[in-house]
């Protein structure tokens, strides 16, 4: 191949469709003039950099579920929860088991990740988790228990809605003192296990998804933007229509509004 005679529409084309290129290869595209040709290398070894970043980030993300693998424990669930901090709306669990061939780079925490991935990954977690439960506690019974109860309640419920028996569970940053499970509670675990992120994967795009629903019946509050934080506009609302249902009526910026 001598790249020198090629046009920069075909090298482009050949780049772009491989992921490998020979030592020889990188020492032509790195020596040839052309401004488009130059544009092409510098893109080239951007992506390579950024998979050899998301490659990293996934062996010190899997390094708890090889341990425990390697322990014998093929059931590993990661549980994880969205919602403890809105005004309105549930505290949604999940609870992900991945099979120990799961390979889904660039899988982090929720809120690392951007809308549109957060919805590609979650297509694949559902596709190819050895199971996923999801727990949905309401606002109403988060008022009647607290937040951090729901969250817990929320959590078996996911982990009983995986319809398997896990040998070990992984929990972001929370203990479940009813689970009989062996469990591991993680401090910012979303960011430190695959399949506690999968977990707050599916959370997030569950619970954003309960939202964007919500907003069509309570279109007041703006729903389907701030997820029931409290937005200025989101507060706003409140003062002028009131708590609707779905709102928090123990929390602050709703309860003043319902003790006067």
């Amino acid at each position: 191949m001598n790249i020198a005679e090629m046009s920069i529409q075909k090298i482009r084309d050949w780049v772009e469709g491989t992921d490998q290129l020979s030592a020889e290869q990188r020492l032509e595209l790195s020596k040839d003039q052309r401004k488009g040709v130059q544009a092409i290398w510098r893109r080239f070894i951007a992506q390579e950099n950024h998979l050899k970043k998301q490659q990293a980030l996934w062996e010190i993300m899997t390094e708890t579920e090889k341990l425990y693998w390697a322990q014998g424990n093929e059931y590993i669930v990661g549980i994880d929860e969205v919602g403890r901090g809105p005004l309105a709306g549930p505290v949604v669990a999940s609870a992900v088991c991945l099979p120990a061939t799961f390979y889904l780079p660039g899988l982090n925490d929720s809120k690392k990740v951007s809308a549109s991935m957060r919805e590609a990954y979650y297509e694949v977690i559902m596709q190819e988790a050895t199971a996923v439960g999801i727990g949905i506690i309401s606002a109403e019974r988060i008022d009647e228990i607290n937040i951090l109860e729901a969250t817990r309640e929320a959590m078996y419920v996911a982990i009983r809605e995986t319809g398997i028996t896990p040998e070990l569970c992984l929990i972001d940053a929370v203990h479940l003192p009813r689970l009989a499970t062996p469990q591991v509670s993680i401090i910012g675990g979303d960011g430190k296990s695959v399949s506690i992120a999968a977990a707050s994967i599916v959370a997030k795009v569950t619970r954003d998804r309960l939202m964007k629903a919500y907003a069509e019946e309570y279109p007041a509050y703006g729903f389907e933007q701030n997820a029931g934080y409290g937005t200025a506009e989101h507060l706003q609302a409140l003062r002028t229509y009131g708590p609707s249902p779905l709102h928090r009526k123990t929390f602050g910026g709703v309860k003043e509004l319902i003790t006067g």
